[in-house]
């Protein structure tokens, strides 16, 4: 058995490593004194009652103008109060918004601010901005805060420090009239050492915060401190306390996992404030929980003497012959108790670590040997009711478990880092973290040219890695979001090569960004745009693609960065849910124009429909990463909507983590999971003279090969009637993709009539099941020349007019003819992010609502279907929506409902048409600008939707509800639109 050796900090292994880099690569801007970094080790639970909690009244005032160190706050008695933890938006301090307000946040579209719509928006009693949510207060100015405090007389002569679990940002404190210094991190506990000040007896605590951005800045946008997310708040959350401990104490442990050798090495960093020599005693124990085998590891015990005021004992501690270990299906933990006896007296300190390594083979990552494949989603720091994200476990708990049910492992924090619950809650879950440092130096900032941000960036990266590096969850680290900067690269190498050098329990990356920005070669995995998306705005809906090209040169792993990003219509269901800090007036704002433009009543039928979209584009997007050979996982963004940016409803659930009502955790599992049945389909649409062919493959990494695996394919008819099925060859499915099962060939001639199917593949005895929808036409023919009652046109022409004027049907085929919409981008795909962020980037529309029970689509002449459909836009409407035209019915009646309807951008809420049908004077009219009317051999959806129209024209069915003046609907091809803006 291996003791233990001691060795100053001036000769460990790791600081040799640290310095050296930082000669050779990083220089004299990122020197960074050992003895300060000690000052902010975590502070680990203790087994004594030495900590007075601080939680409750403080004394406050706010100091706008900046005066209170000129004029001596700390010296006198503050008037104001405040309960700490807690922010000042919290605690109802700070200034009403204003239209005036200076926003810690960059605003793309300011439209908003001189649009004559928006005026009333902009009244103080009324005021709604579209950009993110507002804050109840806001103030971004020093605050500070006071409270009297009682040192006992047992705390003569002990270590005292004042711990401070999230502050946001700079905190300056003075004790009594004594000034102590100076903390300023976003992402860790800031502690001061009040050792040499703290007396027994009272003494007044006085505690500046600034929340400015001076001269260190991250980017205004960064999570950390935006007002995008968490907003720029002032003040203290989490614990707030004194903790005393002996003169010689334990101020960091560190833990690092050794399976092939079934050990842990632990690194113990002792500090003594004695000016002499001691001998002491340190005592290892560890026990297992979090699983069911429960496991005490045999303790470890060894004298030592120390010889410097700095020591850390590294010791090699078994774990014995079948150690537990961490990964995503059994998260064993272990809890490390390190006892500390010196004649100064006990410490005892503790931490939680796993037995796991998280490494790479090849471009996969792997965990304890095993290659895995992320399967992640960003967390934005969007947390509406508090303004900040949860300091107690349970909170992040429900969001691990959450995001597990819906088949993920994985979380990006975007340039922020959670506090320790996070850590401490997936831990427990069995989820991979990618934690970021608290920068997008972007918007306001750069990365690379001198500036303080760049020392920030390796104080703040240390501090996350000593008080948070135990945790078996935190796997990987960025130094943030897509920086600018000149010398970013060079920077980013540096940065990399230093993190791989001082800690190789984590991997590294430069940052996570877009394609637009330059390669950093440095870096043990990339995270970039390339490997997502889909083809489907220039062909049609298909699962053959994959994204190996994107891959092609890249020789380590490769996360799609934050994939998706499709949107859904606003959720105003929501709004009751908002009852604390931030208020949804961006919600409250869509909702109003929803409203005046009579369509309030549509809300929940746009959320529907356009949220099946969404979830139909995501399961696209995510099979494609899971077809992709070689593949190491994507990020989506995100699983749960972010507020900010212009308001980017890109979650299938709420920003609170809650569902929005069209797709379940089950029915998302099955193409997002450990296990996941594939098919290679080259389209979803047939003639029925055609035959289906698809070829089966499948994605496993779930914890071992599916042994035995006997694949089961069926196709299902819209009743859920199994019509055809069959078995693929039995086979060992082992771990990885790209792994072929087999193909499926059916001809489709038995299906006779316009028909919605089924098509699942499953492993029989398991969950494992994923399905897709195909949609078989008869394969006949539609001209106008196949109906005498209706007059077929491209315009309104004099035939149409005296047609309609003597009670006759007209049928107006108006694609390409449109004006009064015109410039008003409809793709198959939905809005991405959001049209205000990205200056109205088309598409301006997410999909399309109709009624599936329209008689327009269930017109049954015979046995001859109508259209099939449900009320969104599924495969079968690609040729028929995407890139074509739609009507913007401006004029038309405020309770008028088209058949198929268009949904805007909720920025505008313009209702929309593509197919409709009125009463013009004494005639009934169909208008439909969408083409369905050429190259219908190959589009037999369109052809379908043409036949189901003119049939339901035909019959005595055909009674438009609205009537509509002539002269309102050849405005439609008149009136020039006046381009596209937000208000």
């Amino acid at each position: 058995m291996k003791a233990f050796s001691i060795i100053s900090h001036k000769d460990t292994k790791h600081t040799k490593k640290r310095l050296g880099a930082l000669s050779g690569f990083v220089g004299k801007f990122f020197a960074i004194s050992i003895l300060t970094l000690f000052l902010f080790q975590r502070v680990f639970a203790q087994s004594n009652d030495d900590t007075i909690s601080l939680a409750g009244t403080w004394r406050f005032s706010m100091d706008s103008a900046d005066r209170g160190i000129q004029q001596q706050f700390y010296e006198h008695a503050l008037r104001g109060t405040i309960h700490l933890p807690g922010s000042m938006v919290q605690n109802n301090k700070g200034y009403p918004v204003t239209i005036h307000t200076q926003w810690t946040a960059s605003i793309y579209d300011s439209s908003w601010y001189f649009n004559p719509a928006m005026a009333k928006y902009r009244q103080p009693d009324s005021l709604k901005f579209p950009f993110f949510l507002t804050p109840k207060k806001r103030y971004v100015d020093p605050a500070w805060y006071q409270k009297e405090i009682v040192i006992p007389a047992a705390w003569k002569s002990k270590h005292i420090i004042l711990f401070l679990e999230r502050v946001h940002w700079e905190s300056k404190l003075w004790i009594d009239n004594k000034e102590i210094g100076m903390c300023n991190s976003l992402s860790t506990p800031q502690v001061y050492d009040l050792s040499k000040i703290l007396t027994p007896g009272r003494h007044i605590l006085t505690l500046r915060i600034d929340n400015r951005i001076k001269s260190i800045n991250p980017g205004r946008d960064s999570h950390s401190i935006t007002d995008q997310t968490q907003g720029n708040w002032n003040g203290a959350v989490g614990k707030i306390a004194l903790i005393a401990t002996p003169e010689v104490w334990i101020q960091q442990i560190q833990t690092f996992p050794d399976l092939k050798n079934k050990s842990v090495n632990v690194k113990l960093y002792i500090h003594s404030n004695l000016d002499h020599a001691e001998q002491g005693r340190v005592s290892l124990s560890a026990e297992s929980f979090n699983s069911p085998l429960k496991q005490s590891i045999k303790p470890l015990t060894n004298d030592f003497i120390i010889k410097v005021k700095d020591t850390v004992l590294e010791i090699n501690y078994p774990m014995g012959k079948d150690p537990l270990t961490w990964d995503e299906f059994h998260p064993a933990l272990y809890h490390l108790t390190a006892t500390l006896n010196t004649p100064a007296g006990k410490d005892i300190r503790k931490t939680d670590f796993g037995m796991r390594e998280f490494g790479i083979r090849g471009t996969r990552f792997t965990i304890n040997g095993r290659i895995i494949f992320l399967r992640g989603t960003v967390e934005n720091c969007d947390f509406p009711n508090t303004g900040y994200p949860p300091m107690d476990i349970n909170a992040w708990l429900r969001i691990f478990k959450i995001c597990k049910s819906f088949g993920l492992n994985e979380m990006r924090f975007h340039s922020y880092c959670p506090p320790e619950a996070a850590f401490e809650a997936a831990d427990r879950e069995g989820f991979y973290l990618h934690v970021e440092g608290p920068s997008w130096a972007n918007h306001g900032s750069s990365l690379g040219d001198g500036k303080p941000i760049d020392q920030y960036i390796y104080d703040e990266t240390d501090r996350i890695d000593q008080f948070y590096g135990n945790h078996p969850s935190f796997c990987m680290m960025a130094y943030g979001n897509e920086p600018r900067g000149g010398h970013q690269v060079e920077y980013l190498n540096k940065f990399v090569y230093y993190w791989e050098a001082r800690d190789p329990r984590h991997l590294y990356t430069g940052a996570s960004v877009g394609m637009s920005w330059p390669w950093v070669k440095q870096e043990q995995f990339m995270v970039r745009s390339g490997p997502r998306g889909l083809p489907w705005a220039d062909e049609q809906p298909g699962t053959m693609f994959d994204h190996r090209k994107a891959l092609e040169g890249h020789d380590i792993p490769y996360i799609a960065h934050e994939m998706g990003q499709y949107c859904a219509f606003p959720e105003f269901s929501q709004i009751p849910e908002y009852t604390g800090v931030h208020e949804p007036r961006n919600f409250e704002l869509f909702r109003d124009i929803l409203t005046s433009h009579h369509m309030g009543d549509e809300a929940n039928k746009f959320l529907h429909a356009s949220g099946e979209l969404q979830a139909l584009c995501y399961k696209g997007d995510i099979e494609a990463a899971l077809r992709t050979p070689g593949m190491a996982g994507f990020e989506l963004l995100g699983l749960n909507d972010y507020t900010g940016q212009g308001t980017a409803l890109v979650g299938v659930l709420n920003v609170f983590w809650q569902s929005k009502g069209y797709i379940t955790a089950k029915e998302f599992h099955r193409f997002c999971g450990p296990v996941v049945p594939l098919a290679r389909i080259p389209k979803f649409v047939y003639n029925n003279h055609e035959s289906f062919t698809a070829k089966i493959e499948i994605a496993n990494f779930s914890e071992e090969p599916v042994k035995d695996a006997q694949p089961v394919w069926r196709i299902k008819d819209n009743s859920g009637k199994i019509v055809a099925q069959g078995k693929l060859p039995a086979v060992t499915i082992s771990i990885g993709n790209d792994i072929p099962l087999g193909t499926v060939n059916l001809p489709l001639d038995r299906f006779t009539k316009a028909e919605k199917l089924t098509f699942s593949v499953s492993l029989p005895g398991t969950t494992d099941e994923n399905d897709w929808n195909i949609w078989v036409y008869p394969d006949k023919n539609i001209s106008s020349k196949d109906s005498a009652q209706i007059y077929f046109c491209h315009e309104l022409n004099d035939t149409a007019k005296e047609v309609l004027s003597k009670g006759g049907k007209v049928f107006l085929l108006c694609a390409g003819k449109v004006q009064l919409g015109k410039n008003i981008s409809m793709h198959f795909l939905p809005v991405f992010w959001n049209t205000s962020w990205f200056r109205m980037r088309p598409p301006h529309t997410t999909g399309i609502y109709l009624n599936p029970k329209d008689p327009a689509f269930k017109y049954l002449p015979g046995r001859q279907a109508g259209f099939p459909t449900q009320d969104f836009s599924n495969f079968q409407w690609w040729s028929i929506v995407n890139k074509q035209q739609v009507m913007w019915l401006k004029g038309f009646p405020p309770d008028f409902s088209p058949i198929v309807q268009p949904i805007d951008t909720w920025f505008l809420n313009r209702r929309l048409g593509l197919i409709w049908d009125a009463k013009v004077g004494k005639g009934k009219l169909m208008v439909c600008s969408a083409d369905i009317t050429s190259h219908l051999k190959e589009r037999p959806a369109a052809r379908q939707l043409l036949y189901s129209l003119t049939k339901y024209m035909e019959s005595k069915d055909f009674n438009p509800e609205y009537s509509v003046p002539l002269t309102t609907i050849q405005q439609l091809f008149e009136d020039k639109d006046d381009g596209l803006k937000l208000y």
